[in-house]
């Protein structure tokens, strides 16, 4: 009995000692589970974009932990209950700082603003975004929307124009749509519509849009390509950003007016995938072939007929939680007829572009996000000239088949950008033919260059100190043609941000770029006869070397402005002297393309109002840009053709009240420039011209004032109806495109009279246009 109590009492005490044991474990459990909550958020962009690969850092305890958000912009951490403070970084957007006293399970919703300078954040109370903001390093950003009232002929915003209204960009005058970047030839510019290069022309010779800006969300310009994973030109990268936003609803949008019309369409598939469609189509011929016949004079150009389309695709769909699929298009159409009775002359001129790029981005981790692409971008021309009994054609394309990859990741809360790039080139750069139809002299031609360039590239932003940050880029690219045309070139970005003070920071930069692919102008105004050619057959590749100073001032709430240098030396460089007729059984163009070398350096000043009921901007441009070549101006430095010392843009835009708002935009800029003869001969009496020196005439200074009205029927957030009045070149003053000298021999040929014959193309040109939203 005594043994079976006290074994009793024994398992009593053991069940007590097991239950406390339990009870603690219980506890102790509950504890460890409320040690840690769990943070969930969305990273958005201010126009409601959601931000793929965006970086969150939580510090916590002088621990740090980090995520990135996935193609959603979601991410998720489980972290440590106490005091956090919560960082969220993106390139291209300002930094953002939360704290927050994590003591449960929390859903916080983020929105990350533009970086506009790298400055101090500065708040300012207005519902309206800016048209044009500063990024680092002096980049520019463009919110189209915001620019919809500047003048344009199709009442629809002009990329190209507007990139010419800015500092450091020459406006090229009418008849070209060319950019001209701080010195640099035009085609020293990549346009890259989602990363996709683009080689064609403007439309109509620049005086229409080329990109319909309706289906493009967002335009950023850096002068200087200073960002590695962008390589192959000397001077600008231009990046047209498409909507990449899955539409809620069916919207449609567009512009019908007198000169041409155009839709938008945003059309929801499912929940998580939707497409944009976009089209173009002028009815020219039967507006401005009337005008310009009737308005024109002797030195105009007349009989000509003109039409275009274009047409834009932008497919997206969430495949997944961390993939997001996208599949953009473009493609557009030329056709140009001028008949000059004059010269008994007939041309036919059309061109044409078609580019297409899927794409998948992928969250692969909380660290690490990945994008890959694949593209092929087309540009070909044909042109045909009938004079007499000569039929003369040439025509030329530039395919490219390219794969990019790019991954983003953090080193201990540095941003960094890194991948490759592969692009197989196909170029015909010239096929011609001539025909002689009184004899059996004929003559054709073809060349054809295939080429394969590979680079691989990193990006780097480190925050050396509290006001100094850097931008530390490298690109390797590998390039070959043939089998005697190969290189390996190192191309170094440095950027270096100063931040002094809430209201100034400073910056100074220096690029190293090489070119592979060169465009070869053939004539005085920029028609698509022009071509391009690839490094091959011992055509070096093109270089060169850019420094470039700037500052950036917050004078006001209102007043932001920017001032800036630059120097650039190239080496080189092509030139073509012979114009599109110079062909014959010997013509090649390794024998007839010219090397030489050039420089460009000059001032820039940029001063912006982004808010209130007027805003708009004044830029200014004091440039210098020379050319010397063996071969030309008997090997002294001469001026390039598009050195104009002086480029001045003024840019107003006036909300005079929910109904009208008026923009205005006046340009002055010096003549570019063109050889003329210094004096006539005559040789078996035929009057024979003489030159000094290349370049030495210079083209009247391009003045030019377009006006611009819109009235609204009504708008909102979903809806507008608005009519465009436009008006360019209000004052009627002549620009001419080129100049033809008009030679005239007295009866007894005793003498010469020259006499310059300058072309007009565009007049005055008013245009009113519908564009609405539903």
């Amino acid at each position: 009995m005594g043994y079976n109590c006290l074994l009793s009492h024994f398992s009593y005490k053991k069940l007590v000692s097991k239950s406390i044991i339990i009870f603690c474990l219980f506890c102790f459990s509950g504890l460890f589970a409320q040690s840690q909550a769990n943070i969930t958020g969305n990273v958005k962009s201010s126009e409601n974009e959601n931000l793929i690969g965006a970086g969150i850092s939580f510090d916590i305890n002088n621990q740090k932990y980090s995520v990135l958000s996935d193609t959603l912009g979601n991410f998720s951490k489980d972290i440590s209950l106490g005091k956090i403070t919560i960082t969220i970084n993106q390139l291209g957007y300002l930094d953002k700082t939360l704290n927050i006293d994590l003591v449960k399970d929390t859903v916080i919703s983020i929105v990350l603003e533009k970086d506009i300078s790298l400055l101090k954040e500065v708040i300012i109370e207005n519902d309206k975004k800016n048209g044009i903001s500063t990024l680092s390093g002096g980049k520019l950003s463009f919110n189209l929307k915001e620019l919809s009232s500047l003048p344009t002929v199709l009442g629809a915003t002009d990329i190209i124009k507007i990139l010419q209204l800015t500092p450091g960009v020459q406006n090229s005058g009418d008849a070209n749509g060319y950019l001209y970047v701080r010195g640099g030839d035009p085609g020293h510019n990549a346009i890259l519509y989602n990363g996709t290069p683009v080689y064609g022309m403007s439309h109509l010779l620049g005086i229409f849009p080329f990109y319909n800006a309706d289906h493009i969300k967002e335009v950023e310009f850096d002068k200087s390509s200073s960002n590695a994973k962008y390589g192959g030109r000397l001077s600008s990268t231009t990046l047209l950003i498409p909507n990449k936003k899955i539409p809620t609803e069916f919207t449609i949008q567009g512009n019908v007016g007198i000169l041409a019309s155009q839709l938008n369409f945003a059309i929801p598939v499912t929940e998580k995938t939707g497409v944009y469609i976009s089209g173009r189509k002028t009815y020219i011929d039967e507006i401005i072939e009337p005008l310009i016949n009737s308005s024109s004079q002797n030195n105009d150009v007349q009989n000509m007929k003109y039409g275009f389309s274009d047409g834009n695709i932008t497919f997206v769909s969430q495949i997944s939680k961390n993939n997001l699929f996208a599949v953009d298009a473009f493609v557009s159409g030329d056709k140009l007829k001028i008949n000059d009775d004059n010269l008994s002359l007939k041309t036919r001129l059309k061109w044409s572009n078609f580019t297409v790029s899927p794409s998948v981005t992928t969250a692969l981790s909380s660290k690490t996000s990945m994008s890959n692409a694949v593209y092929f971008s087309q540009y070909s021309n044909d042109l045909s000239m009938e004079q007499a009994t000569i039929q003369f054609g040439v025509s030329s394309y530039v395919k490219d088949f390219g794969f990019t990859n790019s991954f983003r990741f953090w080193i201990k809360n540095i941003p960094v950008e890194s991948g490759l790039q592969y692009v197989y080139h196909d170029l015909q750069p010239q096929k011609v033919n001539v025909e002689n139809f009184s004899s059996s002299n004929n003559t054709s031609q073809n060349s054809m260059i295939t080429a394969n360039e590979a680079a691989i590239f990193t990006t780097i932003k480190p925050k050396l100190t509290d006001k100094l940050n850097a931008e530390l880029g490298l690109r390797i690219n590998y390039y070959t043609s043939g089998s005697q045309s190969s290189y390996l070139h190192f191309q170094p970005r440095l950027l270096l941000n100063y931040i002094a003070n809430e209201k100034f920071s400073f910056y100074g930069s220096y690029n190293k770029q090489y070119q592979y692919l060169s465009l070869i102008t053939t004539s005085s105004v920029g028609i698509p006869t022009d071509f391009w050619i690839a490094s091959s057959d011992g055509i070096k590749p093109q270089s060169s070397d850019e420094f470039a100073i700037g500052s950036n001032q917050n004078i006001s709430k209102n007043l932001v402005s920017s001032l800036g240098g630059f120097y650039r030396s190239m080496k080189d460089l092509l030139e073509y002297p012979y114009g599109i007729t110079q062909f014959n059984e010997t013509t090649t163009l390794k024998n007839d393309l010219l090397v030489g070398k050039g420089k460009a350096y000059g001032l820039e000043f940029m001063l912006r109002k982004n808010n209130g009921k007027f805003t708009g901007w004044l830029s200014y441009t004091l440039s210098w840009s020379d050319r010397n070549f063996d071969e030309l101006n008997n090997g002294k430095t001469y001026f390039a053709k598009y050195d104009r010392r002086h480029n001045l843009s003024l840019v107003g835009m006036y909300d005079l009240n929910s109904k009208w708002n008026f923009g205005v935009t006046q340009i002055f800029s010096s003549g570019n420039r063109f050889t003329m003869p210094t004096s006539w001969y005559f040789i078996n009496n035929n009057p024979v011209k003489e030159y000094s020196e290349y370049n030495n005439a210079q083209m009247p200074n391009y003045i030019r004032t377009d006006l611009s009205a819109n009235y609204f029927f009504f708008k909102t957030n979903k809806k507008e109806s608005a009519l465009n009045f436009s008006i360019y070149n209000t004052f009627n003053i002549d620009n001419p495109i080129y100049v033809v000298l008009d030679v005239k021999v007295a009866d007894d040929k005793s003498s010469v009279v020259v006499k310059q014959d300058k072309k007009v193309l565009y007049r005055i040109l008013p245009s009113i246009s519908w564009r609405f939203k539903f």
